[in-house]
Order: C-alpha cells, then sequence, then structure tokens
C-alpha cells in the first residue's frame, strides 16, 4: 500500500467554544449566543466543561445493527462520474466481444474519461488530428514534455475511445471488433457494475421513517411480484438509503448482487424462449426489451465472454417465418449469412452490416441498434449498499480496530489523524484502488437505545443518570426543550426528534449534505476515534451546488436532487480552488459538533467510534424553514413535516410560546397569511367558488401531498370531484387535472377571518412585552410623581414571569429594585427590633451612625414607598441626642463610673454605633480594671497566681491610658518579675542534678514567703523539704533500734531518698550497707546455687518443711522448674514481719528441722512401698514412680534415690562417677574396694544446692557478722550451721565409739591387702577361671602408669573407657559383704546418715558412714551395672565435645595467640604459665557444662587418713586446717558458732 500524498492540503479549523458551567445551563441560549460567530463557518465545535461526563447508556449485549457498504472511490462525484464512464466503454465493447484494458502511459493508469473530455473540449478528434494538438492534450493530462507522449494518447484514443463515441453520436465506423487482442501489457479494467449494487430501502418491519408515523411506504415487492409483473420490472430504482423516500424497487434475493471478488457481472444474454407445441415467442425489436430482460437473461448459464450464435430454426408457424428477414435489405435469402441479433433478434445479412462482416461471430452478438441503445441508457441513482452481517458493538469494533492496524501497519492509537485524512481523500480519487468500509450510519436510537440516559419506566437510573437524563444537552431531551419550535410537533421524527446512532470505523464517511428542512443539528461523539468534519456556511450552500453540478454535471442529470441523499463527496481542495470556503475539525470524544441551517458539511471517521446525532430548530430558524419548502417545492422534494402546519400550531397557542419564538411565529405568521390571501384570490379569478373545511392534520401525509410539487398541504388544496385521489397545492391549481373548473372545489383549514384573529393573538402576546415594559419604566423612573408601592411592583414581576418575558435589561432592574427595597425594609425591621431586643440582640449587627444616615437616604432614593421610612427616622433622631449626652460626661470628668455605666447601657440599647459610647467603654473599663488590681495587690486578699498577674498586665494594655493605670501596670510588672525570679530559682532546685542540703533549701522557701503571689514550685520545694525531713526521723529511728535493721526496710528508705530533690547525707551510708548486704547474698547465692537453679537461697538454707508430701514437694519443683514458684518466705510459715525477729526465726527453723525429719521418713516408707521398675513383672499402677520427666521410670536405666527411696530415670538426674576424681595408681587398688565407689544417688527433689564444705560456710558466717543489716538469709545460715555442727559432733561420737572404730580398722586392713595383692603375679587370685583378670591387670596398670601423662582427649577417652571396661569385667567377681554390721551398730549409723543427707551441706563423716554401711551389705551390681552404662553413653559425649576443645585450642594457636610468643613465655613466671592451661580447662569444662544442664557432679570425700581439701571460695579464708584432729575441730567450730549467735551484740561493741 502506497501511502497518501501530501497534495491534500486541509481546510482552516472551524471555531471552538469552551462554555463556562453558567453558560452551558442554557443549552439553546449559549448557542443563540455564540451564532453570529460559528454560523459565519457554518459549523462549530464547542467543548462541555471537564466534569460533564454523561454516562454511556447503551446495552451494548444488546445493541446488533446491520452498516452499510462504502467503496470509497465511488463516493467522490468526480471519481464516480469517471467510473460510470469507464462502466459505459466497458459495456460498449463487452457487447463488441471485448474486454477494456485500460494501457499505462508514462507508469500511471490512462484516465479515459479526462482523455475523451479534453479531446471535446479542443474541437473534436478531426479537429486535434488537423491542427496537430495532440501534444497539448498531453499537456492538459500533466504528461512530461518531449517524449512523443501526443502519438501515443492518438493512438490509445483511436483504438479504445474513438469507437465508443462514434456509437454515442449514432454514426456507423468500420471498428475493429478485437482492438485489445495485442495489448497484453494493459490492465483489464473490471466494470464496477454501480447500479446493480445498490442498496434496498428500509426493511418493511422498519416503523420509524424519515417523516411522520402516519406515513408509511407500501411493503416491498418481493423477487415472485417482480418476475410476474413487468410494470413492476421497469420502476426498479436503486435509492440512496433509508434517509430517502423514494420508490426503490428491487428483488429481495441476495444473490442477484455479486461481490466484486467472485469477478465480473455477466452480461445480459437473450434467450428464446420455447412454449408448448414448439413455438417460438420472440421478444420486442426494440431496445427496451433487452432492457426489461435484464434481471432475467442475468441467470443465463453462458459464459461471459464469449458471444453465442443462435441460428434460425425451422417452425411452422409462418408468421415467424416471414420475420426471419435481414433489417438492411429486408430479404431472407442467404440464410447461412444471416445473424440473429442477441438483443432484440433482429435479423441482418454479415454482408449488409457496416462494415461487412467476413464470417459469423462466434458468441454473443447485438446489432448496431441494440449497441447504441445499451451505451446511452442512463444510469441508475447511486446509493449505499447494505451489508449482509450483522454486528454487535465488540465484533465491529474488533474489525475496525483489525482493519486500521493491518493498513497503516501500526497500532491503532499510534496513527497520525493527518495521515488518515491524506490516504481518505487519495483513496476517495482513486481509480485504480478499490477500499471498501463499512458504516453503522443511521441506527434509531429508539429501537436499540439511546447513548445517554433516558428518563422511562425500562428502567431505574442512579442519581447521576437522573442528572444527564434531564440535562438540555442530552440528545433526546434538546430537539424538545420549550425554546425549540420541534417540541410542538407530535409525531416522533427518527432523525430530526428521535436521535439516531453511528458506529464509525476507519475511513467510513458522511458525504456533502445539509439537514432536513434545512434545521440545526448536534452531533456529540460518545467514545472512541476523533471524526473529521468538513462544512460549508449556508452564504455558499448555493455556491457549492453549482461547482458540484458544473464539476459532474453527468450525476445531476440523472439525478437532480443528489446533494439531499448524502451519497456523494467532493475533495475539499476543489471546493476551495472554485471559491467554497470550507472549514474542518478533528471531533474528539465528549465534544459537541453543531451544523447550523443550510450549512454543507460531510467528514470521515479516524477510527472506531461512536456518535448520536439529532436535529433541533429555533426561532431563527424559522425564515430558513419557509425558504427550505420553496426550495422543496422547485425539486419536487418531500417534506418531513408540513411547515405551515407547524406556524399554525404554535399561533394557536401563543400564550405557551417563548417571547422570542412568538415575535419570530408572528412574523412567519404574517408572511404566510398574506401569501394565502394572494394565492385564494387568484383561486376565485380562476372561477373556483366551491370550498369545504378540511382538518388536513388528521389526513396521512400523502394523501394531502401535492401531485405537482410533493408539498405536504396545510392551510388550502384544490381538489376535484370527479378525480378524488390526487389534489395540489394552490402554487399549482392549474396541474390538477383537465377538468372543467365547476368540477374542481378548495380544501381549507382555516378561514382568511380566522387567520387574522391567529394572528392577533399572536401579536398581543409579541407586543404584550412592550405593553409591560412601558409600566416598569414609568414605576422606576417616576414620570408621573408617584411612587409605586411595593406590592404594585412585585405584581410587574410576577407577571413577567407568568408571561415568561424574556431575561431584559428592564426586567432585571426591576428585580434589582425590588431585592434592594425589600433588604431595605428587612433591615429597618431588624434595625427596629434590634432596639426592642435591648442588650439581648446579637453582636456584631449594630449598625454605626454614618451607616444609618445612608440608610435612609438609600430608602428615600428608592422608587418604592415604604413606611418603615418613618421608623428610621426616629431611631435617628435618638441617636443624635443620645451623642450629645454622652460628650457632655466625657468633657466633665471625672465623671461617677455609675454614671457612665448609665450612659454606656443606654447606648447599646439604641440598636446603632455611636463613637461616644467606645469612648464610654474604655472609661468603664479602665476602672473596673484599676479595682481588679487594687483588689488583687491588698494584703489581706488571697495570694494570687503568675497567670493572673499576666492577665491583668495583659488586660491593661488594652484599657484606656491614664497615670494610674501606668502605676499600676509598673507595680504588677515589678512584682510579677520577682515571683518568677524566685519560681526559676525554685524550680532549678528542683531539676538539678546536684541536691542542695535542707538548710539551703529552707533559706530560700523563707525569703520567698514574704512574695504575695502564690508560687508553685516554691510550693513544691517546701513539700519536698518536709518529706525530707521526715525520711531523715525514719532513718534514726530504724538506725537507734535494739537490732540492726532489715534489708528490706533499708531498700525502701534508699528508694524513697533517692527520689527526694533534697541532697541528703545518711543516703549515701544506707545506699554502701545496702550494696554490702547485696553482695553478700551474692556470694553465698554463688556457694550454694547450682547453676540455673530454680531455688532460691532462702529455700536452700531453709528445711523443707513439706517433704512427706511426695505430690507437693514434686509439683512446687515443677513450678519453680517453671518460673511460677517464688515464694521465699511461706517455706517456714512465717510472715515478712515475723522474718524481722531473730527469735522467730530460730524457734521456726528448728520445728522445720523436725517437720522435715517426719516428712521424710514418711515419704521413704511410702516410696519404698512402691514397684520396683527393675523388676521384670512390674505392671503400671496408680502408685508407680513418676520421674521428673514425667514418666514412669521402667528397665535397666532407673535409679532409686538413697533418700526419698523414690524412682527415676538414669537419663533425667546427674548420676554419680563411679570412681569419682580419684586417679588409680601403683599404689592403691580401688577397682576392687567396691564399698568405697562412689554409688551413692540422691534425686534433684533431695539434692537441692551445690552443698559446699562447712569451712566454706563458716566464712560466710565471719563476713556476715561484719555486716550492720540483717539478711533473713543469714539468719537461716546460721540455724543451717548450727545443724549441721551438731549432726557432726554426734556423727564423730558414733565414729569414735568401739564397735565402729574396730570396724573401721577392719576396713583398712582390707585396703592394705588390697593394695599388697595388687601386683602382676597376686592378680590371679581375684580372677576367674578364665584367666581374664590376669590378662586385664596389665593393662589397668599401665594404664595407671601413664595416667599423668595422658593429655589429648582422644588418649585420655581411650584410657577412660578402658577403666569403665575393666569395672564391667570385674562386677562378677565383687563378692560381699565385707564386714558384719550387728543391727545396734547398723540402726544409729543409718539414722545419722539419713540426717546428714538432709543438710545442704557437705562433711567428711557423712561419707565414712556410708563406706561402713555399704561395705555392711552385698554390693548392689544392678545399681552398679545401670551407673556404667550411664556413664558410657556420658562419655561417649565428652568424647565428641573433647574434640571440640581441640579445635578450639588449635583455632587459638593459629590465631597466633599469647602461648606461640616464646620470649613472652621466658618472661613469665613459672606459676602463671603452668596455671593458663588448667584456667582454660576449667572455662572450657564449664562451658561443656552449662551445654549439659548446668548438673555439677558431687565431690568425693577422701578417707580419714587422707588430708582433707581447702577451698577458697570467691576470696574467703579458709577457717579450719586441713589435717586437724577431732577435738580441735569441734573446739574451732563452737567457737564459731558462738560467735555466729542469733543474739547480736549492741551498735556501740561493733
Amino acid at each position: 500500500m502506497e501511502l497518501g500524498s501530501d497534495d491534500f492540503l486541509p481546510p482552516p479549523e472551524c471555531p471552538v467554544f469552551e462554555p463556562s458551567w453558567a453558560e452551558f445551563r442554557d443549552p439553546l441560549g449559549y448557542i443563540a449566543k455564540i451564532r453570529p460567530i460559528a454560523e459565519k463557518s457554518g459549523i462549530c465545535k464547542i467543548r462541555p466543561p471537564a466534569d460533564w461526563q454523561p454516562p454511556f447508556a447503551v446495552e451494548v449485549d444488546n445493541f446488533r445493527f446491520t452498516p452499510r457498504i462504502q467503496r470509497l472511490n465511488e463516493l467522490e462525484a468526480q471519481t464516480r462520474v469517471k467510473l460510470n464512464y469507464l462502466d459505459q466503454i466497458a459495456k460498449f465493447w463487452e457487447i463488441q466481444g471485448s474486454s477494456l484494458k485500460i494501457p499505462n502511459v508514462e507508469r500511471r493508469i490512462l484516465d479515459l474519461y479526462s482523455l475523451s473530455k479534453i479531446v471535446v473540449e479542443e474541437g473534436g478528434y478531426e479537429t486535434i488530428c488537423k491542427d496537430r494538438r495532440w501534444a497539448r492534450v498531453a499537456q492538459r493530462l500533466n504528461y512530461p514534455p518531449g517524449k512523443n507522449i501526443g502519438s501515443l494518447l492518438r493512438s490509445h484514443y483511436e483504438r479504445i475511445v474513438y469507437p465508443y463515441e462514434m456509437y454515442q453520436s449514432g454514426a456507423n465506423l468500420v471498428c475493429n471488433t478485437r482492438p485489445f487482442d495485442n495489448e497484453e501489457k494493459d490492465k483489464e479494467y473490471k466494470p464496477h457494475s454501480i447500479p446493480l449494487r445498490q442498496s434496498v430501502q428500509p426493511s418493511k418491519f422498519n416503523s420509524y421513517g424519515r417523516r411522520a408515523k402516519r406515513l408509511q411506504p407500501d411493503p416491498e415487492p418481493t423477487e415472485e411480484d417482480i418476475e410476474k409483473n413487468p410494470e413492476l420490472k421497469k420502476l426498479q430504482i436503486y435509492g440512496a438509503g433509508p434517509k430517502m423516500m423514494g420508490l426503490g424497487l428491487m428483488a429481495k434475493d441476495k444473490t442477484l448482487r455479486k461481490k466484486d471478488k467472485e469477478g465480473l457481472e455477466c452480461p445480459p444474454t437473450v434467450v428464446v424462449k420455447e412454449e408448448l407445441g414448439g413455438d417460438v415467442k420472440m421478444e420486442s425489436a426494440s431496445p427496451k426489451t433487452f432492457l426489461e430482460g435484464k434481471e432475467e437473461l442475468s441467470h443465463s448459464p453462458e459464459p461471459c465472454t464469449k458471444m453465442t450464435m443462435r441460428l434460425r430454426r425451422n417452425h411452422s408457424n409462418a408468421q415467424f417465418i416471414e420475420s426471419y428477414v435481414c433489417r438492411m435489405c429486408s430479404r431472407g435469402d442467404e440464410d447461412d449469412k444471416l445473424l440473429l441479433c442477441d438483443g432484440c433478434d433482429d435479423n441482418y445479412h454479415i454482408f449488409c452490416l457496416l462494415p461487412p462482416l467476413p464470417e459469423i461471430p462466434k458468441g454473443v452478438w447485438r446489432c448496431p441498434k441494440c449497441v447504441m441503445a445499451e451505451c446511452k441508457r442512463p444510469p441508475e441513482a447511486f446509493g449505499f449498499e447494505q451489508a449482509t452481517r450483522e454486528y454487535t458493538l465488540q465484533s465491529f469494533g474488533e474489525m475496525a480496530d483489525s482493519f486500521k492496524a493491518d493498513y497503516f501497519n501500526m497500532p491503532v492509537h499510534m496513527v497520525p489523524t493527518e495521515l488518515v485524512e491524506k490516504e481518505f481523500w487519495r483513496l476517495v480519487n482513486s481509480i485504480e484502488e478499490d477500499v471498501t468500509v463499512e458504516y453503522g450510519a443511521d441506527i434509531h436510537s429508539k429501537e436499540f437505545g439511546s447513548g445517554f440516559p433516558v428518563s422511562d419506566s425500562k428502567r431505574h437510573l442512579t442519581p447521576e443518570e437522573e442528572e444527564y437524563a434531564k440535562s438540555g444537552w442530552n440528545l433526546n431531551v434538546m430537539p424538545v426543550l420549550e425554546q425549540s419550535v420541534l417540541c410542538h410537533i407530535n409525531a416522533d421524527i427518527s432523525g430530526m426528534k428521535v436521535p439516531w446512532l453511528y458506529v464509525g470505523m476507519v475511513f467510513s464517511a458522511f458525504c456533502w449534505h445539509i439537514e432536513d428542512h434545512w434545521s440545526y443539528s448536534i452531533n456529540y461523539l460518545h467514545w472512541g476515534e476523533p471524526k473529521t468534519w468538513y462544512g460549508v456556511p449556508s452564504l455558499a450552500a448555493e455556491h457549492l451546488e453549482e461547482v458540484m453540478k458544473k464539476l459532474t454535471p453527468e450525476l445531476f442529470d440523472s439525478q437532480p436532487d443528489l446533494l439531499h441523499q448524502l451519497v456523494t463527496l467532493m475533495n475539499p481542495n476543489t471546493l476551495m480552488s472554485h471559491g467554497v470556503p470550507v472549514v474542518r475539525t478533528n471531533q474528539c470524544a465528549g465534544e459537541f459538533v453543531i451544523t447550523f441551517p443550510r450549512a454543507y458539511h460531510s467528514g470521515f471517521n479516524q477510527g472506531y467510534n461512536f456518535a448520536e446525532a439529532v436535529n433541533f430548530c429555533t426561532a431563527d430558524w424559522l425564515p430558513a424553514g419557509r425558504q427550505c419548502i420553496e426550495h422543496y417545492r422547485r425539486l419536487r422534494r418531500y417534506c418531513v413535516f408540513s411547515h405551515e402546519e407547524l406556524i399554525c400550531k404554535m399561533a394557536a397557542c401563543p400564550e405557551k410560546l417563548d417571547l422570542n419564538l412568538a415575535a419570530a411565529v408572528h412574523k412567519e405568521m404574517f408572511i404566510m397569511v398574506q401569501e394565502e390571501r394572494r394565492l385564494r384570490k387568484a383561486l376565485l379569478e380562476k372561477g373556483i367558488t366551491e370550498a369545504e373545511r378540511e382538518a388536513f392534520e388528521l389526513l396521512p401525509d400523502d394523501e394531502r401531498q401535492c401531485i405537482k410539487c410533493k408539498t405536504t398541504c396545510f392551510l388550502s388544496a384544490l381538489a376535484c370531484y370527479d378525480c378524488p385521489d390526487g389534489l395540489v397545492c394552490l402554487s399549482h391549481i392549474n396541474d390538477l387535472c383537465k377538468c372543467s373548473s365547476s368540477r374542481q372545489y378548495l380544501r381549507y383549514r382555516y378561514t382568511l377571518d380566522e387567520l387574522p384573529a391567529m394572528l392577533h393573538k399572536l401579536k398581543v402576546r409579541a407586543e404584550s412585552f412592550d405593553t409591560w415594559a412601558n409600566k416598569v419604566r414609568v414605576a422606576l423612573e417616576v414620570e408621573d410623581g408617584r411612587k409605586r408601592s411595593l406590592e404594585e411592583l412585585r405584581a410587574l414581576e410576577s407577571e413577567a414571569r407568568e408571561r415568561r418575558f424574556p431575561n431584559s435589561e428592564l426586567l432585571q432592574r426591576l428585580k434589582n429594585c425590588l431585592s434592594e427595597a425589600e433588604a431595605c425594609v428587612s433591615r429597618a425591621l431588624g434595625l427596629v427590633s434590634g432596639q426592642e431586643a435591648g442588650p439581648d440582640r446579637v453582636a456584631g449587627l449594630q449598625m454605626t451612625l454614618a451607616e444609618l444616615r445612608a440608610f435612609l437616604g438609600q430608602m428615600n432614593n428608592l422608587p418604592c414607598a415604604m413606611h418603615q421610612i418613618g421608623d428610621v427616622k426616629g431611631i435617628l433622631e435618638q441617636v443624635e441626642a443620645y451623642q450629645s449626652e454622652a460628650r457632655e460626661a466625657l468633657v466633665s470628668q471625672p465623671s461617677s463610673p455609675g454614671l457612665l455605666q448609665t450612659l454606656l447601657e443606654r447606648g447599646q440599647q439604641l440598636g446603632v454605633e455611636v463613637p461616644e459610647a467606645q469612648q464610654l467603654q474604655r472609661q468603664v473599663e479602665q476602672a473596673r480594671w484599676l479595682d481588679e488590681v487594687k483588689r488583687t495587690l491588698a494584703p489581706s486578699a488571697r495570694r494570687g497566681t503568675l497567670a493572673i498577674m499576666r492577665g491583668l498586665l495583659v488586660a491593661g494594655a488594652s484599657v484606656a491610658p491614664s497615670p494610674a493605670v501606668d502605676k499600676a501596670q509598673a507595680e504588677l510588672q515589678e512584682l510579677l518579675t520577682i515571683a518568677e525570679r524566685w519560681e526559676e530559682k525554685a524550680h532549678l532546685c528542683l531539676e538539678a542534678r546536684q541536691k542542695h542540703p535542707p538548710a539551703t533549701l529552707e533559706a530560700i522557701i523563707h525569703e520567698a514567703e514574704n512574695i504575695p503571689v502564690h508560687l508553685p514550685n516554691i510550693q513544691s520545694l517546701k513539700e519536698a523539704l518536709a518529706k525530707a525531713r521526715a525520711w531523715i526521723a525514719d532513718v534514726d529511728e530504724i538506725q537507734n533500734g535494739d537490732h540492726y535493721p532489715c534489708l528490706d526496710d533499708l531498700e525502701g528508705l534508699v528508694a524513697v531518698g533517692r527520689d527526694l530533690p533534697v541532697g541528703l547525707e545518711e543516703l549515701r551510708q544506707l545506699e554502701l550497707q545496702v550494696l554490702t548486704a547485696h553482695s553478700w547474698r551474692e556470694k553465698a547465692s554463688k556457694t550454694f546455687l547450682k547453676k540455673n537453679s530454680c531455688y532460691t537461697l532462702l529455700e536452700v538454707l531453709c528445711p523443707c518443711a513439706d517433704a512427706g508430701s511426695d505430690s507437693t514437694k514434686r509439683s512446687r519443683w515443677m513450678e519453680k522448674e517453671l518460673g511460677l514458684y517464688k515464694s521465699d518466705t511461706e517455706l517456714l510459715g512465717l510472715s515478712a514481719q515475723d522474718l524481722r525477729d531473730p527469735g522467730s526465726v530460730i524457734v521456726a527453723f528448728k520445728e522445720g528441722e523436725q517437720k522435715e525429719k517426719e516428712g521424710i521418713l514418711q515419704l521413704r516408707r511410702t516410696n519404698s512401698a512402691k514397684p520396683s521398675p527393675l523388676a521384670s513383672l512390674t505392671t503400671p499402677s496408680s502408685t508407680a514412680s513418676i520421674c521428673v520427666c514425667g514418666q514412669v521410670p521402667a528397665g535397666v536405666g532407673a535409679l532409686q534415690c538413697d533418700l526419698c527411696q523414690d524412682w527415676f530415670h538414669g537419663r533425667c538426674v546427674t548420676v554419680p562417677r563411679l570412681l569419682g576424681s580419684q586417679r588409680p595408681s601403683l599404689t592403691s587398688s580401688p577397682l576392687l574396694a567396691w564399698w568405697e565407689w562412689d554409688t551413692k544417688f540422691l534425686c534433684p527433689l533431695c539434692m537441692r544446692s551445690r552443698r559446699p564444705r562447712l569451712e566454706t560456710i563458716l566464712a560466710l558466717l565471719v563476713a556476715l557478722q561484719r555486716l550492720p543489716v540483717r539478711l533473713p538469709e543469714g539468719e537461716a545460715l546460721q540455724c543451717l550451721t548450727e545443724r549441721a555442727i551438731s549432726w557432726q559432733g554426734r556423727a564423730r561420737q558414733v565414729l569414735a565409739s568401739e564397735e565402729v572404730t574396730a570396724l573401721l580398722g577392719r576396713l583398712a586392713e582390707l585396703r592394705q591387702r588390697l593394695q599388697a595383692e595388687s601386683k602382676p603375679e597376686e592378680s590371679l587370685a581375684y580372677s576367674s577361671d578364665t584367666g581374664e583378670g590376669a590378662d586385664n591387670m596389665p593393662k589397668v596398670q599401665g594404664l595407671l602408669e601413664n595416667g599423668d601423662s595422658v593429655t589429648s582427649p582422644e588418649k585420655v577417652a581411650t584410657e577412660e573407657g578402658s577403666d569403665l571396661e575393666l569395672l564391667s569385667s570385674l562386677l562378677p567377681q565383687l563378692t560381699g559383704p565385707v564386714l558384719e554390721l550387728p543391727e545396734a551398730t547398723r540402726a544409729p549409723l543409718e539414722e545419722l546418715m539419713m540426717e546428714g543427707d538432709l543438710l545442704e551441706v557437705t562433711l567428711d563423716e557423712n561419707q565414712s558412714i556410708w563406706q561402713l554401711l555399704q561395705a555392711g551389705q552385698p554390693p548392689d551390681l544392678e545399681r552398679v551395672h545401670t551407673l556404667l552404662e550411664l556413664e558410657k553413653a556420658e562419655r561417649h559425649g565428652s568424647r565428641t565435645r573433647g574434640r571440640a576443645l581441640e579445635r578450639r585450642r588449635r583455632r587459638k594457636v593459629d590465631r597466633g595467640g599469647e602461648a606461640d610468643d616464646p620470649a613472652r613465655d621466658e618472661l613469665e613466671p613459672k606459676r602463671v604459665r603452668s596455671s593458663e592451661p588448667e584456667a582454660e580447662e576449667v572455662q572450657e569444662e564449664e562451658e561443656l557444662e552449662e551445654e549439659s544442664g548446668g548438673e555439677v557432679p558431687p565431690v568425693p570425700f577422701p578417707t580419714n587418713g587422707s588430708p582433707s581439701t581447702q577451698e577458697d571460695q570467691d576470696g574467703l579464708e579458709p577457717v579450719l586446717e586441713a589435717g586437724s584432729d577431732t577435738s580441735a575441730s569441734f573446739s574451732t567450730l563452737t567457737s564459731r558458732l558462738l560467735m555466729s549467735c542469733p543474739q547480736q551484740p549492741s551498735r556501740q561493741q561493733l
């Protein structure tokens, strides 16, 4: 595709208007306002306000339509003339048996029509050849000179055009019947066959014609009707579409219309019809026969490009035999040389023809007479063809967008409008390119629904839709507005009163036309791409018609009303070149385009869009409408409605007309009455006297149309009694019939007397405004010297409203006068009522004295009489009198405040602001302020606040100045300054970080009390000082008591003292005491409490009073684990007050010891009765033991607590190590001394703390004695220490008895013997028969010898694993008991063992008693096996932790730690260097301990013979020397216990 050239020049733009909202509210008024400007262009564009956006109301799903088909190059007038000419030449050569081929000259197709026209203009073929002017012809056809193109054009003319021209002129010419056989390069022309493709008239089911409903066309004939009735065939005319009320007749069979793509239309072929009996009926020899039979013959199966020769047949009928004679020589001989014409069935000898034919031609042949008739036949009326497909909006849009995108090869929204415009006019002017588009035009909105919301009963409208449904710019509303003429037509005229819808695609066009009756039109583009418009003003309408008729006379000769059919375009540039003014515009979505009366307009669509259009008529249209009727009369065109009927209908009800409309109707009515008088007078002169009244408005339009000019009659018509089928208007009285005048009669609607009466009513209505205007003018100007009352002026204004007078300047003056008068009356009434209301009236509404005088002058100047003027005058007199009194009072100062107040109140009751009243007000306010200052500063008055002082100063600035005021302000300012200074000083004392001592604050408060102002900060400072004194008294009281104060009391005092803004010396001492007490408590907690222990220090130090209840003890332990139980004081049944009494604490502790002992005995009996988890037949029962994990322990992994006798999972608790921390050596053999193995297990419920040694506890007690503070934990520790020392004394007595001493000696001998027998050669005594012990003992000795040198975790783990394997192998060899314990000895020992296990202290005697009891019974192999398995699992986990420790040490070495520096190692002391690995190991072990749960296994204790270890706990020195004898230890402990006696020493002793 070649895009459009730049030859098309866009015309200038039309006017564009953008109304404001005020202007937009009156549609017809705004159009009348812009008409003087817009009418000069013919069309204009209006952009509504931006927020006027009506919703689209069409039901998209139900909207279906059938578009028209438009071939663009058939639309343009000049192009259509060329196409028609080419069709005629093609038909001529087709009849001759050849197809037309158009030659190419200089790479473009030869314009045969222009060539023929120029040859005629240059004088004809002979003249041009004679004068040798073919070069000039080539020049006029715009061919370049110098290429011998003239000769080429002559050749083409002689070959193609000249034979056709000769046939047109009627001359016989020898022509080549095969002129195109040798022209292979020429382009074969395919005829458009325009007359065969025109659209049919609107469906007979369509009830919306362009005219009124009562004028309906007859049903269209079907194909069967046309075939049966030859007369209908003769009347077939192809009309211009739904808007033309023509006589279009066409068969309904759509198969007669072939598409271009299906090939050329077959030329008609005459078929000889055979009747029964073999008779052949010959058609008439006239050319009409060919025309009449064309449709019938079009179905012939004969091929289109070959001629068929039909030879004569022998028939028996003599009539037919005689007809077979030559039309030239009238002879019938030489039948083999006789030709039969396929058009008219005439016969010709081939040698009689000019030129003679050498032989019988093949195919279709027509005689010269038929060829001439066919070529001279006038073309059919042009119109649009209807599409065969029905579309929805969606399907049409998809088709339209796809077509445009494919055509321009770009997205539709990116195609410039200028490009589309140039391409459109290029296609329109092109003969070669046939582009076809579809246009959904003239779709009836009443059937398919309007794009605007419509108020009807079909569906409910939203408030927004209701607003747009009532808008005057709604195209359903505008034609029937009050100022519109069309509202007086009752019929729904589709397209004029009822909008039409238009669905367009790119290139779809609407051709040059003017609206019916030359009315206005308005078009609104709802959505889509723009619509391009071209317009010509009404002044140039006739000029446009003349230009188009001049340029294309062929079209107008066959169709005089062509421009009324909306089927013809002409390039705007062509019109402009002939002097026709043309404007253009692009109408975008949401914009209006208005065309004015008789303004020609056309255009096309830029793409897919949806528009709506309707006609409307205003008062200024009436003269144009009358001229249009005369124009239609000359063209013999049907009217859509009767103009006379419209005028008379409006004249019948003049009171309903707008005043401007009434004046215009009166003018038109006057002209119409004068013309009617003249016509009826001519009728009388003809001698027609008969007349009868006729209600023409009740007749159908087709029954009252003039048979001559087609005008719809209303006022009068001439009819004939003998010819009742027709009538004529009075302008064509001579064209009715040939009957006598006596048989003709007048049919009239009104008499000549009734018409002037109607005219008079219009005149009264039109002139009523003048009468009213005179009355108003006299009233406003007071020309007669009498002022009208307010009621009279209101009556004049009401008359204008009732009679709907226009909004003129005079009416506006009357309204303004009324508004001003009513405002004055209202203001006067308010002034009077304000005096009556007095001081209670609304403030701010008072009138000044100057305003009162001006108001009185305004009332006097109004042309209206108001009785309120007297009241206003009286008020003015009162105000002037009051003004005089006030001036006297102000001059005679000092006046008494009472007199001033009285005058002020009187002035407030006047309702008018007097200047002197303001001065009085200021004087009164000054007196009040001075009095208030005096009261505030009086010594006996209550102290005022700083806010009151500031408020007085602010108020003093607004009172009238005077010496007294200045003095009072100075005093107030000075007092306020002093008060603020002291407030600031007190604020600094309250907020300062450095607190001041009480003496300083007391001095500040004492000085501030002399200021007569209430100071909040000073008051706060005073309250703080009182609290500080009370706090000091409390401290003195608690420090001087009989006992040391409790820690809780000291903490409370410290908290209170810190919050006080006073510097207190005692606070520092108390804080130091509290800090020391907290430090001691922290040290004691580290000593006793396990890591992450759920117990508090006080709970651990106190005896467990509820030890007898397993459920209570276990639930309380679980609550502590979950953090739900936090009470310290409930253990001993003491309240917080009891804890402050040392005696109560000691008594409660003793009682708690007894309860704990009784409870543990009860618990042991209960748990002993529970079934053992180790038994194989144990079944779950309600009395079974419950582990700390909440499950019942069962199987080999269960352990029994040696204190409470309850069972637990070994993996859930901390279990002892069999060998403890002792390392085997060559001098000791603990492996077989199984009674010394650490198999003692205490559950977490029984062993609540770390159980430090007694020496560590005594060090804590020494530190406690130095504290001047009492702690509950300290007293509990003293009681615990006393209990432990008491138990230790009893245990030593038992151990020192003869029986126990003998038993201990026996165990010592047994241990020495085991050491002696631990040599390799003696190990067989302890091995089994298999020799396993002998094999294992060297391994043990080797392991023991290298034990000290093992450092790596892997070696240690291997060694420990060997120990456990050795112990496992020795289990079967263990025997016992090794001692015999009498019952008298065993019972005290077991009782001591139980009491020792209850103590949260580690004592050596406990271990000794445990070994004696163990040696006196068989070894517990099951427990040893369980402990071995648990220790194996634990060591397997520790091996992994050991590897992690080793990797950590290596990473430290890799990072270049301090250990890698040899010089530093040399400088550091050996002690430090040797201690570092131990410290690191301890730290790492602690970390691993934290990971494993924080449980630390109990420390194994040495025997009596081994030296006791010393502990340094948190820097405390041990008080007992290791290895001392029993008596020395008892004496030391006793002395320490006496020092920690509960009776506190006095403060003087300390």
